[in-house]
């Protein structure tokens, strides 16, 4: 919703996506442009396919709005940052622009590799870096509370429902997105999935 700049625009939002393998990125950038479409807007999107198996680096671009010519999002013009997982945050913030939001999902999951080469993973001090960059932070565990839903699966549904209570993502009705989650999981946890998913949403208002 907004240019590189930090000035306002009201045809676009530009979302950056980021996890590690098997934590649902993919699926999240998906019901992102299936939702943008259900509205009656344009969505496109681009990712990058980590190694599920040794928590690989997933990130998946997404643009939706009015006139959207390219999926791809430069460094310092995504809108918001939504990061599944605490080190990635921290990996991607580059692409934040000035007054972006971060959405965090402050869950560890430390990669094989950091063992094997010796390397330390952030602790969660690590997020006053980001709230020193003139961003807006929001930070949940939204692991544990996919976790107390009876399902860890749900981490998706719940980050992709803060990512829709946003006033960023205000071209896009909530309905629209609820009908994207019902398309996505249809006959299979469907209402798991919607109640998850309203967690998300009203995690700002709690």
């Amino acid at each position: 919703m907004s240019k590189g700049n930090g000035s306002v625009r009201e045809d676009a939002v530009n979302i950056f996506i980021v996890g590690v393998g098997g934590q649902g990125v993919i699926a999240a950038g998906e019901i992102a442009c299936a939702a943008a479409l259900h509205a009656g807007l344009e969505a496109k999107k681009s990712e990058v396919h980590g190694m599920s198996q040794r928590g690989g680096v997933v990130t998946s671009h997404v643009r939706v709005g009015r006139n959207i010519t390219s999926p791809l999002i430069s460094d310092g013009e995504a809108d918001v940052l939504l990061a599944f997982e605490l080190a990635e945050a921290l990996r991607w913030m580059h692409f934040v622009r000035p007054g972006g939001v971060v959405i965090v999902n402050d869950q560890k999951i430390v990669p094989p590799i950091a063992f094997t080469l010796g390397l330390k993973y952030p602790d969660k001090n690590a997020l006053d870096k980001l709230e020193g960059r003139g961003i807006r932070l929001i930070s949940l565990d939204a692991f544990t509370r996919a976790t107390e839903l009876g399902d860890q699966r749900l981490v998706n549904s719940i980050l992709t429902g803060v990512l829709a209570a946003l006033p960023e993502m205000k071209l896009i009705p909530r309905d629209s997105w609820t009908g994207a989650i019902q398309a996505r999981f249809a006959n299979k946890m469907e209402n798991e999935n919607l109640n998850a998913f309203m967690k998300g949403h009203n995690y700002l208002q709690s």
